[in-house]
Parts: C-alpha cells; sequence; structure tokens
C-alpha cells in the first residue's frame, strides 16, 4: 500500500521511478534528504563519521522552515554550515544570489552540496522559481531538495500546479498530505528520484534478527532498513483511504475551493475598512493586518507601526477567550504582528470567511 501511495505521489511530481517512505513529519523528512544528499557525496561518512566530512554548506532562504537549520544542527553539520539565500519582497529565492552564495561558500573553503527551495513558506505562501533554481544546482552539481510540506498538494490541481514547475528537476521533495489534504495527522512523504536504493544504502544496518534475506516471500516488501526508525505507523493508510473515498477529482476540488476562498476573503477585505492586506494571496495563506478605529488615518504618526503591532495580540486573546475563532499571527521582517489566515479545511465556505471579519470588526472596534 505504501509503494502504491508513493508511486502515485512520484507521477504527480513528474517522475516514472524512484523510491520513497513516509516519515513522522516534514521536519524529519527534510532532514532525511539533507542526510541523503551528505551520504551520497561522501559516502564514507556513514562509516567514518564527521571526521570523513570537508566543511559543508548548504543553501536556503530565510523564508525556509525551521527544521533545515534543525537538520543541520542534528546531523551534525551545525547550524553556521546552512548558508541563506536572499528572498524577494514576496518571499521567493532570487537565483542570482544563490549562484553568489555559492561561490561564497567555495572561496571561504566550505564543499556545498545540497540547496533546499521552498514550495509554500510558512508565512507568505512563497514558491520558489524552481526552474531557475535546478538550473543553478545542474550547473555546480548540488542536490536539489524541495521542501513542498506546505505546497506540494498543489500538485493535484491542473488550474494551481504551475506554481511548482520544475519540481520534476529536484532530487527530493518533502510533501505533508496532512496539511492542504488534510490527511489525518501525521503524514508526511519523502519521495526520492533516485532509482539506486540510496535510502537502504544510507541507511541501512543488516539486522539479521530482523532483515533476513531467506524469507519465503519477496524481501523488498521489508521496507524497513530504508528508515532511521524501526517501529512506524502506517501513514499511508490515512492518504490511500482518503483517496479511495474522494477520488483524484475530489481532492483536486478540495484544492482548488481552497484557493477561491482565499481569493473570495481576499476581495471582501478590501471592501471593507480596517482591514489591510500585507500582499495579495498566491497561495491559501492570507496575511492581513486589522487597523482598529483608533488607528485609521493615523499611518502618519511616528508610533504607528508599533501600536498597529499590538493590535493582533489583543484580538487573538479575545477570539480565543470567546471560543470563536483561531488564527495565528507573527511578526515578518521589518513588518510588524500581522494575522495569517490558512484557508484549508475543506468545510470551510464563504459564509464563513464573512463570519470572520464580521467577528474582527465586533472584537476590535473599541480599540
Amino acid at each position: 500500500m505504501e509503494e502504491e501511495v508513493l508511486k502515485k505521489l512520484r507521477a504527480l511530481v513528474g517522475w516514472s521511478s524512484g523510491d520513497g517512505v513516509f516519515c513522522p513529519g516534514g521536519s524529519i523528512s527534510n532532514m532525511y534528504a539533507v542526510n541523503l544528499a551528505r551520504y551520497q557525496r561522501f559516502p564514507d561518512c556513514k562509516q567514518k563519521g564527521l571526521r570523513a566530512l570537508p566543511p559543508l554548506a548548504l543553501f536556503t532562504t530565510k523564508e525556509c522552515h525551521y527544521s533545515i537549520k534543525k537538520g543541520a544542527a542534528f546531523l551534525g553539520l551545525g547550524t553556521d554550515s546552512v548558508r541563506v539565500v536572499k528572498a524577494d519582497e514576496r518571499g521567493k529565492m532570487i537565483p542570482e544570489d544563490l549562484e553568489r552564495q555559492i561561490s561564497l561558500a567555495e572561496a571561504e573553503g566550505a564543499v556545498p552540496f545540497l540547496v533546499s527551495a521552498t514550495s509554500g513558506t510558512t508565512v507568505l505562501g512563497a514558491f520558489d522559481p524552481l526552474e531557475a533554481i535546478a538550473d543553478v544546482c545542474q550547473r555546480r552539481g548540488l542536490w536539489l531538495h524541495v521542501d513542498a510540506a506546505w505546497g506540494g498538494s498543489v500538485l493535484l490541481s491542473q488550474t494551481h500546479r504551475h506554481l511548482l514547475d520544475g519540481i520534476q528537476r529536484a532530487d527530493s521533495v518533502a510533501w505533508n498530505p496532512h496539511k492542504l489534504l488534510t490527511a489525518g495527522l501525521q503524514c508526511s512523504a519523502l519521495l526520492l528520484r533516485d532509482t539506486t536504493n540510496l535510502l537502504k544504502r544510507c541507511h541501512g544496518s543488516q539486522a539479521s534478527y530482523l532483515f533476513q534475506q531467506d524469507k519465503f516471500y519477496d524481501v523488498a516488501l521489508d521496507t524497513g532498513d530504508k528508515v532511521v526508525q524501526c517501529g512506524r505507523r502506517v501513514d499511508c493508510l490515512k492518504l490511500w483511504l482518503m483517496w479511495k473515498a474522494q477520488g483524484g477529482q475530489g481532492l483536486e476540488r478540495r484544492v482548488n475551493q481552497a484557493f477561491a476562498l482565499a481569493r473570495y476573503l481576499a476581495e471582501e477585505m478590501k471592501k471593507r475598512e480596517g482591514f489591510e492586506l500585507v500582499m495579495e494571496p498566491e497561495f491559501v495563506n492570507v496575511c492581513f493586518w486589522f487597523v482598529p478605529p483608533s488607528l485609521r488615518g493615523k499611518q502618519e504618526s511616528l508610533d504607528y507601526s508599533e501600536r498597529l503591532a499590538k493590535v493582533a495580540p489583543v484580538l487573538k486573546e479575545r477570539m480565543v477567550k470567546e471560543g470563536s475563532m483561531m488564527i495565528g499571527y507573527q511578526p515578518h521582517g521589518t513588518r510588524g504582528n500581522f494575522f495569517r489566515l490558512i484557508v484549508a479545511n475543506p468545510a470551510l465556505t464563504q459564509a464563513d470567511m464573512d463570519f470572520l471579519l464580521n467577528e474582527l470588526e465586533r472584537l476590535g472596534q473599541d480599540l
């Protein structure tokens, strides 16, 4: 069942062959990718450890998921090995700066080995330009990992899958169906283009008391030696059942509906006083400020940004205590706290979007 589901996911990426495994969350999927890229470049490290390695460098943007830095620390590379590539104002990686950072790392004596692009960043929902990044990786001989934990499910939509153009050129892809597709937590796949059994070569320990090679059935079914865990949950079952129930068209409708509702919400905000979009949403992340009555028309005040940043935490407290909504907020770069609404639940309707706007106005009318 796992092999069938992984094969289906790989086909959506654009691969007719390859490998993969379900991992306990996108953070672990990303860490697997870093470990596999390192092993492919320096296979001695499996036996000799960090002694076998020169200083290494991997590349991503500040918009990446924090698991890239956590993974670098966990795998012994150190967080200093993560080189931060500039992103544009929409949060997308700038390929020219990637090229510059690779040259800089080499000049400093480090060996570049991996680029982690992001398809669907956590805050702004940005999609890195994969074709241009793949060109750089191809020229430089680097492993291209695409962290599509959040945005990978867009591949199911014929209307929106262009956001991931070039993903078929990746070496590895992390994809979490438990996010946009709302499969039961946890359901995270690491997909590989590799056909040389890299997963097993990198992680295998040939424990004879578990993985006997003289069983009466096909031992290729024993996939346990591919992974770092021993016991694993049957995470593929959640996606398999949902796919059977919804069908490809049903899942595509689910993705398209999320995009449509995000678009509806953004357009409705433009019609109301007190709502200000951080930027036009490209994905289903709708980022906005609620400007309360006391701050409207005061944009020129010296303390405007400071006062506006205090609004979201107050409103969050009120909605939680009221029990009416849950919307996340955060600062971002030089921007003070703003709300980040994720439109993913397939049960949401336009009426829910209207309620949300009305409720924010009600909760913030005295601020």
